[in-house]
């Protein structure tokens, strides 16, 4: 025989599994709140919905952003999207001289 309670109750399973979806829920609620506190705290997306690959560049027309940095721009902390901001800035300057 078991010494764990919860073998005794089967009832208490489902519980205790409603318990873990609910706490699981409420985790993945906080992450998402997290990220949109993150994403509203730094620089704006330097988009400006001229969403057109370069073939010669590898930039978008538009932004003048890679496509690796257009995917990771939401999940970027400020520094990073401050850093992209950067080399978008020396990317046009280079392309206009």
């Amino acid at each position: 025989m078991s010494d764990d309670p919860n073998d005794l109750n089967p009832g208490n399973k489902g519980q205790i599994e409603g318990r873990r979806l609910m706490q699981d829920k409420l985790a993945r609620q906080q992450r998402r709140e997290e990220r949109m506190r993150m994403l509203a705290s730094g620089p704006p997306s330097p988009c400006i919905s001229v969403c057109q690959m370069d073939p010669m560049t590898g930039f978008c027309v538009g932004c003048t952003r890679t496509i690796d940095e257009i995917r990771d721009w939401i999940i970027s902390p400020p520094e990073m999207r401050n850093a992209i901001l950067a080399r978008i800035t020396e990317r046009r300057a280079k392309a206009n001289s």
